[in-house]
This record gives C-alpha cells, sequence and structure tokens, in this order.
C-alpha cells in the first residue's frame, strides 16, 4: 500500500468517526436544545420570518437580506440536494429521508442563532471595513482570547469551502450522459471549462456573486419543482408508497437498534452538507446584509433549513425511491439520480437532471468562493484575498480527477470541524441571543 492510499484511508477513518455519532449529537442534539430554548420559533414564527424577507433594511453592509439568503441558498441547494440526497438513500434507504426533515427543523433554529449573532457582532477588517461571519462572532461576542478559535474555523473553512464534490460530481454527470469514454485527460478539459465559467463571476467581488444568486436561486428551485411535478403525475400511483417508506423504514428495527442509529446518523450527516445549519458558512453571508436588526435577520436566515433540506431535498427523495434503482455498490451519488430519471422520463430525464445539476453546481460554487475569501482575508489580510479565489479556481479543476470519496470525506471532515467550533460559540452566546428576542418581543 503506498502513501497516498494510506492517507486517503486515515481521512475516510478520522472522518468516518468525527461525523458519525458526536457530530449527530452535535448538530442533531444541539439544534434540538435551540429549538427548545427559542420556545420553538420556527414553527411559532414561520410567517413572520416570510414578512420580513420582504421588508427594506438599512444598515453597514455590503448586501440586502434578500440578496444573503438567496446566496445562502444558492450554495446549500446545489450537489448535495441532488447527489448527497443519492448517497444518504443508498447507504441508508429512504428513512434516512425522515431525518433529514428532523434535521431541517432544528436546522432553522440553529440558523436564526447564526443569523441573528451574525448582526450582533460584527467586526472591522484589517482595512476597516464592517464584516460579519462566525469569526467575527468569537471574537467580538465572546472576546478576543478567542482568536485561536476563530483561527481554526477560518483555517478549516479554507478547505470546506472548495466545492470539492460540486466539481467532481458535475464532471461526473457530463461524463456519463454524453456516454464518454472517462480518462484522466477528459475531466482536466471538462475541470477548465468548469473553472473558467466560474472565475467570470467570482473574480467580481461578492456584489457580483450576490446579484447573480438573487436572480438564479428562485428560478431554479422552481424549475426543479417543475421538473418533478411532472414526474409525479406521470406516476402519481406510487407517490403514497414514497412517503410510506420514508416514515416506516426511519424507524424500522429489522436490523436491531444498531441500525436504526445508522440511519439517523446517514441522513443527519449529509443534511449537514446539503443545510450547513451550525457549520457557520451561513453567518459569513447574513454578516454582509445591511440590516441593523439582528432578530429580523435571523428570521430571514431561518428560512434556509425549510427550503434547501425540506423542499428542495424532498423533491430530489421522490424520483428515486420512486424508481428504486439506488441498490448499487460504492458511493455513486450522481450516478443513481441520472438512472432514476432516465427510468422515470425515458429518453429525457437524465438530459432535464443534467441541466439543473449544472445550474445547481455552479450556483454553489459561485457562493463558497465568497465564503473561502472572507475567511482567507481574515487570516491574511483582505488586501491578498483575491489570491484564494486563484486556489478555488485550481482545486476546482483538481477535484474533477479525483475519487468522489476522497472528495467527500475532506469535504465532510473539514466542515465538521467548522461545526464544532461553531456550535460552541453559539452555545455560548445563546443567552445574548435570548435577551435580543426579548427586545424585539419574539421570545
Amino acid at each position: 500500500m503506498n502513501i497516498l492510499s494510506q492517507l486517503k484511508d486515515s481521512i475516510t477513518i478520522i472522518t468516518d468517526f468525527i461525523c458519525g455519532y458526536p457530530l449527530f449529537i452535535l448538530l442533531i442534539g444541539g439544534g434540538m436544545l435551540l429549538f427548545v430554548y427559542s420556545r420553538a420559533i420556527p414553527l411559532r414564527c414561520f410567517g413572520r420570518a416570510l414578512k420580513t424577507l420582504a421588508e427594506k433594511h438599512s444598515g453597514e453592509g455590503q448586501i440586502s437580506s434578500f440578496q444573503a439568503l438567496m446566496t445562502t441558498i444558492s450554495s446549500t441547494v446545489g450537489m448535495g440536494n441532488i447527489a448527497g440526497v443519492a448517497i444518504a438513500i443508498a447507504m441508508g434507504g429512504p428513512g434516512t429521508i425522515f431525518w433529514m426533515w428532523i434535521s431541517a427543523i432544528v436546522g432553522m433554529s440553529t440558523k436564526f442563532f447564526e443569523g441573528t449573532l451574525a448582526i450582533m457582532y460584527k467586526g472591522r477588517d484589517n482595512r476597516g471595513e464592517i464584516q460579519g461571519g462566525s469569526m467575527y462572532i468569537m471574537t467580538e461576542g465572546m472576546g478576543r482570547q478567542w482568536k485561536p478559535l476563530a483561527v481554526f474555523f477560518s483555517c478549516f473553512a479554507l478547505i470546506g469551502c472548495l466545492c470539492t464534490m460540486q466539481a467532481n460530481q458535475l464532471t461526473e454527470s457530463v461524463i456519463a450522459v454524453f456516454s464518454l469514454h472517462e480518462s484522466y485527460g477528459l475531466k482536466l478539459v471538462i475541470g477548465l471549462v468548469i473553472g473558467a465559467i466560474v472565475s467570470i463571476v467570482i473574480l467580481g467581488g461578492i456584489s457580483r456573486i450576490s446579484r447573480i444568486a438573487s436572480r438564479i436561486a428562485p428560478v431554479m428551485v422552481a424549475l426543479y419543482f417543475l421538473l418533478v411535478l411532472v414526474i409525479i403525475v406521470m406516476n402519481i400511483s406510487r407517490l403514497p408508497d414514497v412517503f410510506v417508506r420514508i416514515v416506516s423504514e426511519a424507524f424500522s428495527l429489522r436490523a436491531g437498534w444498531g441500525a436504526l442509529a445508522g440511519i439517523a446518523v446517514i441522513g443527519a450527516r449529509r443534511a449537514m452538507y446539503v443545510n450547513e445549519a451550525g457549520v457557520g458558512t451561513a453567518s459569513l453571508m447574513h454578516g454582509a446584509s445591511r440590516n441593523n436588526d439582528a432578530t429580523r435577520e435571523g428570521l430571514v436566515a431561518m428560512l434556509g433549513p425549510a427550503i434547501d433540506s425540506g423542499f428542495v431535498c424532498t423533491l430530489t427523495a421522490i424520483p428515486i425511491i420512486m424508481a428504486d434503482q439506488y441498490h448499487v455498490e460504492g458511493i455513486k451519488g450522481l450516478t443513481i439520480a441520472m438512472a432514476s430519471y432516465e427510468y422515470l422520463l425515458p429518453g429525457v430525464g437524465q438530459y432535464l437532471l443534467m441541466i439543473t445539476v449544472t445550474i445547481f453546481a455552479f450556483s454553489t460554487m459561485f457562493s463558497y468562493s465568497y465564503y473561502g475569501t472572507k475567511c482567507f482575508g481574515y487570516l491574511f489580510g483582505m488586501q491578498r484575498a483575491k489570491y484564494y479565489n486563484y486556489f478555488y479556481l485550481m482545486m476546482l479543476v483538481l477535484a474533477c480527477v479525483i475519487s468522489l470519496d476522497t472528495a467527500i470525506s475532506i469535504m465532510d471532515l473539514a466542515f465538521a470541524l467548522m461545526a464544532f467550533s461553531t456550535m460552541f460559540t453559539i452555545f455560548c452566546l445563546a443567552p445574548k441571543v435570548k435577551a435580543e428576542m426579548r427586545r424585539a418581543r419574539i421570545d
């Protein structure tokens, strides 16, 4: 066994441990505590959150609350909603979707706290400009002595925000749909094309990214809904069984309590990648909002998990479970989804899904570059932040030629370590958010 193989196996072992029960307890257990502590704010204030989204706000920042939410959604509603959901179903069966729903609800509570803290504790970069994000929440909210934690978060964000899965799976879809002969040379060419397209947007900065994302996000969700609606209408007789299987297999004890726990962990782990509640990426975007009312921004942020890991992931799960094409060897996320759509819509299914996948993947790549740039700027100065974009583009190309399991392990591990530092911060500052809720009369 060579050194690279040993390194790959080590990363997988570490990731499987950290992203197993520890991460499940942190995100689901911690999210449930925040759900109770906030007196079920996702259920109490969902309508108010929708109304808040339409309001105009003023304050220091670079983008509006609506643009912040749409850019966050454009990053979370991506490849994870298709390939990630397919991987979850292949690994744990339809029951994993139920645990994604649970993750969506508790994730809304977590996102509320993240969004609120992002406005409460903004900081200034080395150029004196107002910035927001988990690293500023840590230093401004808990004190300068917590800067090592902020540095820890920022370092792993540089890795977690590289979009390895998106680039990898987009390359896979192109090769599969057009029945191309797979080779490193072909993957490299596809990677270079992806990098060129992404560079046009991300080198324009946050204003261009948010402007494009605010236009793409609503349209891509609506088009995806219409596509799945067509599949449902054409296969309406299969729909009731889909939801029966999701609920029944979520609590199936046929294989014992260990299997049940495994299903829950798989669903939560993939939901983490989809909605990113508690990971800290949301605060990077909502911290750039011009909203000066912290709880209103929290309400806006709360809508994210309801859309991505609630609504969009369910749209993905329905065709995959209907087609029953997910019994495969190895991790083949997008391949499963492609096979399912082609089975249900012969001749056109895989092509329609590829269009969707392409839009989803690029929208995520646009937004993630901003997250990484902010963290790079925090670590090395905003005047050097542009260099991260060049590194980011180079890694997109590299991601197209590495194996999917390695890409997923690297992303999951980085996100998990970001989540541990972010959730610790949220727990420490939760009483401050509670006080802000009382001030805003939403306690």
